[in-house]
Order: structure tokens, then sequence, then C-alpha cells
């Protein structure tokens, strides 16, 4: 199992996987994802700011995005603070994780983790941050199981709000 940038050819089976991911979050009663986000043309865009990502066991099981620039929806946070500062800009922001349902429960999570604690390191930063829909248990449960510690809410762009996560590496 390894975990490389996305290429051209795997955007299908990445849209495949955020299918199913919308199908299992809306089964939750969550209704994060559920207006057709993220899209094939979100795909592409990360694909084209060589911020995707992919976990390959012969074939694509998994996917995630990481930014090395600034966050903007983490510019501000409220009932809460980024352990690192509210100021800073030093960490990695982690964004679109799916994991295809039949291969949850392998540890590939904590190998998305893993990479991104790596990557980071390797460009001087001191910290992910990731957020994720109040409702969303199952990742809520996966981020705590990895280190990562509840920093506040965030709006997204669109003003929906989302819980905040933080690890200092």
């Amino acid at each position: 199992m390894i975990i490389r940038k996305t290429k051209a050819w795997d955007i299908d089976k990445i849209n495949e996987i955020f299918n199913e991911a919308r199908k299992t979050i809306a089964a939750l009663g969550i209704n994060q994802w559920q207006d057709g986000y993220p899209s094939k043309e979100v795909i592409i865009s990360d694909l084209a700011d060589d911020q995707s990502y992919v976990v390959d066991n012969g074939d694509v099981c998994a996917t995630f995005a990481m930014l090395l620039s600034e966050e903007p929806t983490y510019r501000v946070i409220y009932d809460g603070h980024w352990i690192t500062g509210d100021d800073s800009k030093d960490y990695v922001a982690i964004h679109r994780v799916a994991i295809l349902v039949s291969m949850r429960g392998q540890g590939i999570a904590g190998k998305i983790i893993s990479y991104a604690e790596d990557f980071a390191k390797a460009h001087g930063r001191k910290s992910l941050r990731i957020d994720t829909h109040r409702g969303n248990v199952v990742m809520r449960k996966m981020l705590e199981k990895n280190g990562f510690v509840y920093c506040g809410i965030i709006h997204l762009l669109n003003g929906d709000e989302r819980v905040a996560y933080e690890k200092v590496i």
C-alpha cells in the first residue's frame, strides 16, 4: 500500500470514492457533502494545484488533499483557539479524506495522518489542521484516535459550521 500524488487517470476512481462517501455520510443523517461536493471539478483543481493524493493498494482505495498554503476558513475560530496560535500559518491543512467502505478498519486513516505529518515536517510546519461536520462522529473519533485535539468552530466560505482540530507535530 503506497501513498502517492494523484494522476489524471485516478480522477474517475476518486469521484467514485467521494460518491460512496456521500452515501455513507447521508446514511448517518449528516448533510455534509450532500450537495455534490467534492465534485469532479474540485478533484481536477486539487490535481492541478498539486495537492491531491491517493492511497493505492493496486487500486486507488482512498484519497485526500493537503494544502501548504493558508486555509482562509481557518483564520477565524470561535469558541476556542488553535493550539499553535490563531495567527499561525505554520500548518498543513488536510481536506477531503475519503476511504472506500470495503477498506475501512485497515489502518488507512492512520497511514494518511502519518504521511501528512512527514510532509508537514519536511516543509517546516508545526502542525496539521483539519475540520469536519459536527455530526461526523466517525471522522471525529478517527481524528482523536490519531492525536488531534478539538480546537473550536470555523465557518466555511458558504457559512456552514465545522468543528476544527489540530495536531502538533
